[in-house]
């Protein structure tokens, strides 16, 4: 059985190293981007206690999949919220799982349709380390390796909560 780490203690470190990257880089007055759900609870976390004054958007990327063809519309689809503009700006952009990859190319692809910001910094909770497009998070809270056949997930929002799950049978 495989131990999940506490959310909190991740997000206290992770919040320390992206104001860190952020004054390295020289990347001031950032807009946070969380993607619906799980990285829009962690956006919100981040930008709440670590950056306070930085605008807070979300993505719904349910139209930006690759695979919206097979599936269709997704139940629950909600629109983006981007209340700033885009262009030039540098985001934060924040999601609790990277596995493939494919989540993250939607959600570019969707930043870029509102505009071409300067820089993106991809914040990620945990990375599952199942690669299916090169694409890596700047700021990371920990890296795990799963049994066959399971999938994690951040419940949430109170308390942001990791949990093992099956993966459901198709």
């Amino acid at each position: 059985m495989i131990e999940l780490p506490e959310v909190g203690p991740l997000l206290q470190r992770m919040g320390k190293e992206l104001c860190a990257s952020l004054e390295r880089n020289q990347r001031t007055d950032p807009a946070v981007v969380g993607i619906h759900t799980g990285g829009a609870w962690v956006a919100q976390r981040l930008r709440d206690e670590f950056l306070p004054d930085a605008p807070l958007g979300s993505l719904d990327i349910a139209f930006y999949r690759d695979d919206f063809s097979q599936i269709g519309l997704q139940p629950g689809v909600r629109p983006s919220e981007l209340p700033f503009s885009v262009e030039g700006r540098h985001l934060v952009l924040v999601d609790d799982v990277l596995m493939t990859g494919r989540t993250i190319r939607a959600a570019l692809n969707e930043l870029f349709d509102y505009g071409r910001p300067a820089s993106v910094t991809l914040v990620t909770l945990v990375d599952i380390e199942s690669r299916e497009l090169p694409i890596r998070a700047d700021i990371l809270g920990t890296s795990l390796a799963l049994p066959a056949g399971q999938r994690i997930k951040l419940t949430g929002p109170e308390p942001l909560q990791l949990t093992l799950n099956p993966i459901p049978e198709s």
